[in-house]
């Protein structure tokens, strides 16, 4: 979900919560402190950047999508096709 967030462009990490949050109708309400080790994760991992800016006189880290998460984006978003109508099929009720 947060390489999908990240996919429009670059968001500090704040934004990328109210994303996530604003994407789900509000269902999804993760804590900074489930993002932000995320976040470090996926930039360990080559799959997100992030680089300094200023606003407001405040520094934040802004983070992008890497060529990599790009391709670990689409190879999940197929996964998850795949994996959502199997269950669908299982669930579905039998006449």
């Amino acid at each position: 979900m947060l390489l999908s967030v990240l996919e429009p462009g670059q968001l500090h990490g704040y934004a990328v919560i109210e994303e996530l949050r604003r994407r789900s109708d509000e269902a999804i309400n993760l804590p900074t402190g489930t993002v932000y080790p995320a976040l470090h994760r996926l930039e360990a991992a080559g799959m997100i950047g992030s680089e300094w800016s200023r606003h407001n006189g405040r520094r934040r880290r802004n983070y992008f999508l890497t060529t990599k998460g790009r391709r670990a984006l689409a190879d999940k978003r197929e996964a998850w096709q795949w994996e959502s109508s199997v269950i669908s099929g299982v669930l579905k009720a039998e006449a």
